[in-house]
């Protein structure tokens, strides 16, 4: 009786097993909205991302919640806008000694809450959430890890002396391939590890972020490319080829019906900075514009999902966590700001997931609702413009632009004079919402608002 009752317990762990599907996590960096074949590259093929929107949801409007590295990676592991916990920057250069940069220990990350819930966790690729041991992926609910913590590193000068070195766990690593490639290298062996069990893999790529460092095995392919353009298209290909082996490891292993693979970028691409292409969106890389905060995204999970659908309605990348939670069987958090996208994409739900979205970033907003979106950002992008902007938050709207999206992508036509009440409505809206918002707990360059916080005016 008793070998019958721990069998029957030992099946049913089994069951409640199988039941939990796999989880991958993949997250470009400063890459442009239109550098994917499905939304209109010409110069650059990327036939494996567009497998995810073959094979999956492609979502024409998916945004994330900062424009800038950090900060959307706050809030893609707390599931919450950045800004209510005062992670709405990436730091400076030098903070005071008392305060420490990382995502705030107040907030439980995604990989701690699958891991209680019975996932293998791992990360492979760039963190950007802090340094120090208690910021560290291991201490922050990742069973295992491979990658680095700053914000950027060289793909090809991998040794491991210095200040942001390739970590295995706590340990330097000196690591011999392309960084791309290595990364590759130790997803693959992740899902090879642990194909017998429930994982979670969070694979944040550091491409195509600067230094621009080609990738060599992909120099000659596009010999009808210059310059940075014809660098950017190796660090994408070479990307793209991860992202392929990754997805080809899982139908090896016959994981694709029990695989929810989602798939967005960091931010905009910063056109300038490394010749990627934002299409038609307005803006860049640390701008609140189109081309700041809405990037390439989809999700793709074989027999659950449509196949080829294509999503039109608003989503942020917040809405992943809580996706995640939920096809992992964990009841999502009231605090969550995102929502769980999978009844809205099997057509449960009709409506809107959001009935609006919002952006703080310094002095920039933006609130997104229906087609209209209100917006405060920097104009020309300048130096002395961003400077200016991020040494305080935004607390008056006046001179925002108003634009109608679904007409004017490209945010050409200010229709602020023209739809007085709309943007009353926008700016009312954005302005209850900035109430839930935190003080910076720091700002680019070492700035401390937060500390300063009534002793000096912003600059």
């Amino acid at each position: 009786m008793k070998q019958l009752l721990i069998l029957s317990l030992l099946a049913s762990a089994l069951a409640a097993s199988a039941a939990k599907p796999n989880i991958l996590l993949i997250v470009s960096d400063d890459h442009g909205w239109g550098d994917v074949d499905v939304n209109g590259c010409k110069d650059i093929p990327t036939p494996h991302l567009d497998s995810l929107a073959k094979n999956g949801v492609r979502f024409t409007s998916g945004y994330v919640s900062g424009p800038y590295c950090s900060p959307t990676r706050a809030g893609l592991m707390s599931g919450r806008y950045q800004t209510r916990f005062g992670h709405e920057f990436n730091p400076g250069q030098a903070l005071p000694p008392e305060k420490k940069f990382g995502l705030p220990l107040t907030e439980t990350p995604l990989p701690q809450k699958l891991k209680a819930a019975g996932y293998r966790t791992g990360m492979v690729g760039k963190w950007h959430l802090g340094d120090a041991k208690e910021f560290h992926p291991l201490s922050r609910g990742f069973d295992e890890f491979f990658g680095f913590l700053g914000g950027a590193h060289s793909y090809v000068n991998l040794r491991p002396a210095g200040a942001n070195p390739i970590l295995r766990g706590f340990e330097p690593v000196d690591e011999k391939e392309y960084l791309t490639d290595a990364f590759k290298r130790e997803a693959l062996a992740f899902i090879d590890r642990h194909k017998q069990e429930p994982w979670f893999l969070y694979l944040p790529f550091n491409a195509v972020h600067g230094p621009m460092d080609a990738s060599p095995r992909h120099a000659d392919r596009f010999p009808n490319l210059t310059g940075g353009r014809k660098t950017y298209a190796t660090m994408l290909t070479a990307m793209d080829d991860a992202i392929g082996a990754v997805l080809a490891k899982l139908r090896e292993h016959r994981l694709e019906e029990s695989t929810l693979v989602l798939f967005c970028a960091d931010n905009g691409g910063p056109e300038a900075v490394n010749s990627s292409d934002n299409g038609p969106l307005r803006g860049a890389k640390a701008q609140t514009w189109e081309g700041g905060i809405r990037v390439p995204f989809m999700v793709r999970w074989t027999g659950v999902l449509p196949a080829g659908k294509v999503f039109d309605q608003p989503v942020i990348q917040l809405d992943f966590h809580a996706t995640a939670l939920v096809a992992a069987g964990v009841k999502p958090e009231a605090k969550l700001d995102g929502v769980n996208l999978i009844p809205f994409l099997k057509g449960e739900k009709t409506s809107a997931p959001h009935e609006a979205l919002y952006w703080r970033f310094g002095q920039q907003m933006a609130i997104r609702m229906g087609d209209w979106k209100l917006v405060r950002a920097t104009g020309a992008g300048t130096d002395q413009e961003r400077a200016q902007l991020r040494r305080d938050v935004v607390k008056d709207l006046a001179g925002s632009h108003l634009y109608n999206l679904a007409k004017d992508i490209g945010e050409t036509t200010n229709l602020a004079d023209k739809e007085p009440e709309k943007f009353k409505q926008l700016a009312a809206a954005w302005t209850e919402w900035n109430k839930g918002n935190a003080e910076p707990l720091w700002f680019p360059g070492g700035g401390d608002r937060a500390k300063k916080k009534g002793k000096a005016k912003a600059q």
